[in-house]
């Protein structure tokens, strides 16, 4: 888990900063600033279609694996052959062949975009299939999931430390541009994350611990019969709100420190440290509230504290408390949303799939979680998206509009995620 965490939350938090960067980080724009349809820019135009094209291919991934008949189990061969590719496509994304504005790495970035979401899919969607396999009990499915957040959270710390690693690096080679040493800090995370995601590979071994039988079902039946469950849908709904205000967050974390509070990029992976420090000493909380009172009402309460997170980003730097306490204050409130969305969700819908093999007879985990990420991933593309689109309003010191207006949009988002998980049915 915390091997593709590194991946994904390095294209999550550094994408739109680096080929788009505020005027005060030392980096150079690598794409034109310029409106599509009077609404988009470039850099959300290119992130939309890199996500839509590996969204699409979700579907085909989850339910490829769910039919396998390979010797070594339905997951496990799937993830062994996907690690070097995500792990490449994430290194080349940010390996711009131009130094400067142009097309050329418009291109490129578009092309080396999809190709590592498709190669980071193919590893995610066998690997979040094997926990209603493995997990045979509402509480194991609880824990399971709760180590699973530690681990991605672990991935959020490190991606997040590419611009501390980056300035170690510039210290020790002062040859060394801006942009050569996040390149390089990439690189060196981009190993680790290959490393992590080798260890499951490794060492589960899928024939002893998953019983499932593989699904017989084609593509389109099979989703229309996951479609049809109602608490499937309200769960995809409130995901695809979460995400897409998650994901203003993380491109919009170094703006937010760097611009609204004026402090230096490098306190960006303190203040992530701190947010996932408080946020797993409330794990064993989460676990015990779950038990007793359920994991609909936690869900809830979550998102209506993180609508309360994101209307205080408005705020940031016009409060008469010192910058840094203020981005300390809003990582505390944080905390709990964090946890408690990392944990609960994966464990509500292991739930819904097992709850549905047992109606239909048919083991649909890998495609459960594959339309899953397919509404992740457009919450995802479409915060990235959103995010760049506002910077048009203003990204730089003293012209911030643009990045205050992302706490409103978020506010809103989660409110959403408010009313449509409401209508969830949670059995006891």
């Amino acid at each position: 888990m915390m091997g593709w965490s590194i991946l994904t939350n390095i294209i999550g938090v550094l994408l739109i900063y680096f080929y788009l960067p505020p005027g005060n980080s030392g980096l150079v724009t690598l794409l034109a600033q310029v409106t599509i349809l009077g609404v988009l820019n470039l850099p959300s135009v290119i992130t939309i279609a890199g996500r839509l094209a590996d969204a699409f291919y979700d579907p085909f991934i989850g339910q490829t694996s769910d039919r396998s008949k390979n010797a070594r189990g339905r997951r496990i061969p799937f993830m062994k052959w996907s690690i070097i590719p995500a792990c490449g496509f994430c290194m080349l994304v940010f390996r711009p062949p131009d130094s400067g504005v142009s097309m050329t790495n418009a291109v490129w970035l578009t092309v080396t975009l999809i190709l590592f979401f498709i190669s980071a899919t193919t590893y995610i969607i066998p690997y979040n299939a094997l926990m209603p396999e493995m997990a045979h009990t509402k509480e194991d499915k609880v824990r399971f999931s709760t180590f699973q957040q530690v681990g991605f959270v672990f991935g959020m710390i490190i991606a997040s430390s590419t611009s501390n690693i980056a300035n170690w690096l510039q210290a020790a080679h002062p040859a060394f541009t801006r942009m050569e040493a996040f390149q390089s800090a990439i690189w060196c995370l981009c190993g680790i994350g290959a490393l992590s995601m080798l260890i499951p590979v490794l060492a589960i071994d899928e024939k002893k611990y998953c019983k499932a039988e593989p699904s017989t079902l084609p593509l389109l039946p099979a989703m229309k019969q996951a479609l049809k469950n109602r608490n499937f849908i309200y769960y995809l709904a409130a995901d695809f709100s979460y995400f897409m205000a998650l994901y203003i967050i993380m491109s919009g974390l170094q703006y937010f420190v760097t611009v609204l509070c004026g402090l230096p990029e490098s306190i960006g992976v303190v203040l992530v440290g701190t947010m996932v420090g408080i946020s797993i000493l409330f794990y064993p909380v989460i676990n015990l509230l779950a038990k007793r009172i359920g994991k609909k009402p936690i869900v809830l309460f979550s998102f209506f504290l993180l609508a309360i997170v994101f209307l205080a980003i408005y705020f940031l730097g016009h409060l008469p408390i010192p910058p840094k306490i203020q981005m300390f204050l809003l990582v505390f409130l944080a905390a709990f949303p964090l946890a408690a969305l990392g944990i609960l969700p994966p464990a509500i819908l292991a739930e819904i799939a097992e709850e549905d093999s047992q109606a239909t007879g048919e083991n649909k985990e890998g495609l459960f979680f594959a339309v899953k990420y397919f509404s992740v991933k457009l919450g995802q593309t479409f915060g990235i998206g959103l995010f760049a689109t506002l910077t048009l309003y203003g990204k730089d010191p003293g012209h911030d509009y643009g990045l205050r207006l992302n706490g409103i949009f978020g506010a809103v988002l989660c409110l959403l995620a408010v009313a449509v998980f409401s209508r969830f049915k949670e059995k006891p």
